[in-house]
């Protein structure tokens, strides 16, 4: 590995963040799972949650859509809700769904600096009533046209750099945020891939 390369992953290392994540659930296409982890990646989410219930566990993803990105994440696959939530109670204080609903709030009302989990629905039904039950809330996207909803990959997106822009303000990027441990194993793990594949963009 040259030099160049070990400072560009040490450099996207030390601005992971381990106290946001996504959770995916029933999400049908793997193209839009793909779109997803490849904003993950950009706003340096780490752990993803793919939660099906519904369909078989994916195989696979959408690799031109995700640009490789999901071999630099950490990504948990559940085909039971319980076990998925009960997991993300262990690591997250606030558990927050994508719905149109009379109680939710904006989503530039929501505090992004914190111990966060953000549940992404479905691109035909949303979040499951299931699902709904258990989180802390619901958040809309605001939007003045005719159609009131955005593609699951879209409205991560959106999402996604609100919590970029609240943790940069915050200075969560300013220095390393992972455990020392996690950190050395991420970079042991990244080294070997890096080594596998070769030049590829991260």
């Amino acid at each position: 590995m040259t030099p160049e390369r070990d400072k560009r992953l040490t450099d996207v290392l030390n601005k992971r963040q381990p106290d946001i994540t996504v959770v995916l659930e029933n999400v049908f296409d793997p193209h839009n799972i793909s779109a997803v982890m490849r904003t993950c990646d950009a706003v340096g989410i780490q752990e993803v949650y793919i939660l099906n219930t519904m369909i078989p566990p994916h195989k696979k993803w959408g690799a031109r859509s995700s640009s490789s990105a999901a071999k630099w994440l950490t990504i948990h696959q559940f085909t039971d809700a319980a076990a998925c939530f009960q997991q993300l109670r262990a690591r997250y204080d606030k558990i927050y769904s994508t719905h149109l609903s009379h109680e939710a709030v904006a989503l530039y009302q929501l505090k992004l600096t914190g111990r966060v989990a953000l549940v992404f629905g479905n691109e035909h039904s949303g979040v499951s009533e299931e699902l709904l039950s258990q989180c802390d809330g619901n958040f809309v996207i605001p939007q003045v046209g005719i159609i009131k909803s955005l593609n699951i990959s879209v409205a991560c997106a959106v999402t996604l750099y609100e919590a970029f822009r609240q943790k940069q303000l915050a200075g969560h990027y300013a220095s390393p945020r992972l455990a020392p441990a996690h950190l050395a194993q991420l970079r042991s793990e990244w080294g070997f891939i890096d080594e596998a594949s070769g030049a590829d963009n991260l």
